[in-house]
């Protein structure tokens, strides 16, 4: 054992940051899914918007899960913060070069 003791200070930090900049990152990543998948933005054939919708919920499952693993809750705010700043400005790049 490390001798750190589980505490649970910084949980509502933590997760506050999993669920709103975790939800802003699974909007992000799966819009740019969209853009960068088969037939592009436009290839709604063959259930990818379906596809694409229901990909928002295990991207945000995996991010709110995972935010715990932070030493502190504003290195999650501002890793995840980071993390949703790149995120957006891959999909608005994909939006200008492709649209």
């Amino acid at each position: 054992m490390s001798g750190e003791r589980l505490q649970s200070r910084h949980w509502l930090g933590k997760g506050s940051a999993g669920l709103i900049l975790g939800f802003g990152l699974a909007l992000a990543l799966s819009g740019v899914f969209a853009w960068l998948g088969p037939d592009g933005i436009h290839g709604g054939g063959g259930g990818k918007i379906q596809f694409v919708m229901w990909l928002i919920a295990p991207l945000w499952c995996a991010v709110f899960s995972l935010v715990f693993l932070f030493r502190s809750s504003a290195r999650a705010w501002l890793w995840l913060g980071a993390a949703n700043a790149l995120a957006f400005a891959a999909l608005a790049a994909l939006r200008s070069w492709a649209g």
